[in-house]
């Protein structure tokens, strides 16, 4: 994906190339040493790479006096209203003026030097650069031994597995991206989630991610951060689920369908045989197995319109298999199948009514025709009103080959939060 030098969605100086992007929240202990440092990487970024740059101080409701001290040491300070870590840095980024965007904590745990190599990279062409603390050195004491060693190599090795990425820290807090990629991939997550959501809907554009080794130091702060990390962590795990149907529902809802057709394809090979009643898989599997079969078809459907859901908001690509669904299966078509199966479902389950009543209503033995009857029904009504949820979530078009994308409301950024660009701006 090529930097294409798009513009601010609010505001612009033409002769800004990179802004260096804090959120703060009551950080004024910490501002004077990482705004002196952002103003050493910039210079760096200026003697290697002629680019000119600001600071831009993302503050989230600061009562210490932060804004002030920002703007005073020459940040140009962004109120962002919506609270939250990634709400921050998503205000931030929209109201910056530069074309590469470095973020960075404001609490002088990461230095911005090592984010000269990130704007050199995407200079050279990547959409997106990682700091990775795990190759460039973490100071004793700087990251809690849960975070190093569980949390994140964790949550790291299940993002490489679901949306392969090829990165080894996915939580880093400095990080450097383009214009154009920011405006692709719409974040919207207001907390910790944020830093597992960027490089997730980067790789699912298909920009191209690159990684530099980035220091983590001890904070300047005296006083207790605002990660936590038990309620983040969860965080960040369940961005990594919702942002992945096929892992999330896809993949299960096909287990389940195979342990539910192998159950009820052993039970009829019994029943044929007239061995229902020796067979492993007697009636109450075979019950189960029907109730597997429609959680099956359910979670196919979310998958769908899931997928279908990312493919409209723009930070999913169509893919081969997605433009085959659209091609095949509409509206209409999920109508016709689903009332086929409705109608054959009531067809079994008659057939069975007119057996018993010819059999002077005496008990059937097996369950397995009265299973397949009631499965087939459900199953076609899901059908049916899944055909709806994936019209609507398309749009309220009925050809799901049309998924569009969906643009953002002029004045907002990706997750529709209003932004002040102006506020303390420094002379």
């Amino acid at each position: 994906m090529p930097e294409t030098g798009t513009s601010p969605a609010v505001g612009g100086r033409a002769n800004i190339d990179v802004s260096i992007i804090m959120p703060c929240l009551n950080e004024v202990d910490c501002l004077p040493a990482c705004i002196a440092n952002a103003r050493t990487a910039l210079d760096m970024m200026r003697e290697r790479f002629g680019v000119a740059g600001e600071i831009v101080v993302a503050d989230n409701g600061s009562t210490d006096g932060s804004q002030a001290l920002a703007a005073q040491l020459g940040a140009r300070v962004v109120a962002v209203s919506r609270r939250g870590y990634g709400a921050a840095l998503s205000g931030g980024a929209t109201a910056a003026y530069g074309r590469y965007l470095v973020m960075g904590d404001a609490d002088g745990s990461y230095d911005f030097c090592n984010s000269v190599a990130m704007v050199g990279s995407l200079i050279e062409g990547a959409d997106l650069c990682m700091g990775s603390r795990f190759k460039g050195g973490i100071e004793p004491g700087a990251m809690p031994w849960k975070n190093r060693y569980i949390g994140n190599p964790i949550l790291t090795g299940i993002l490489n597995l679901l949306f392969r990425p090829g990165i080894s820290d996915a939580h880093c807090g400095l990080r450097a991206l383009t214009r154009s990629c920011f405006d692709q991939i719409r974040l919207s997550g207001e907390g910790m989630e944020f830093a597992s959501e960027m490089v997730i809907k980067a790789a699912l554009k298909g920009c191209k991610i690159t990684e530099v080794p980035a220091t983590l130091s001890r904070d300047l702060r005296n006083r207790p951060p605002h990660l936590r990390p038990w309620r983040d962590g969860w965080r960040h795990l369940r961005y990594l689920l919702m942002l992945s149907p096929v892992w999330l529902f896809a993949v299960p809802g096909l287990v389940l369908a195979a342990v539910a057709l192998t159950i009820l394809g052993l039970a009829e090979l019994a029943s044929l045989r007239g061995a229902a009643q020796a067979s492993v898989f007697g009636n109450y599997w075979v019950i189960l197995a029907g109730g597997l079969l429609t959680v099956s078809h359910s979670a196919g459907l979310l998958a769908a319109a899931t997928s279908l859901y990312g493919i409209r908001q723009g930070y999913r690509r169509r893919s081969t298999r997605s433009d085959t669904f659209g091609r095949w299966v509409s509206l209409e078509a999920m109508l016709v199948i689903g009332i086929a199966c409705i109608l054959a479902g009531l067809g079994i389950l008659g057939a069975i009514v007119s057996y018993w009543s010819t059999h002077r209503f005496e008990p059937i033995a097996s369950v397995l025709p009265a299973v397949l009857g009631t499965s087939l029904a459900v199953i076609g009504a899901q059908n049916v009103l899944g055909g709806f949820l994936l019209a609507i979530v398309n749009g309220n078009d009925a050809d799901f080959a049309k998924g569009s994308t969906v643009a953002p409301p002029p004045g907002s950024d990706a997750g529709g939060q209003n932004i002040n660009p102006v506020s303390h701006e420094a002379a």
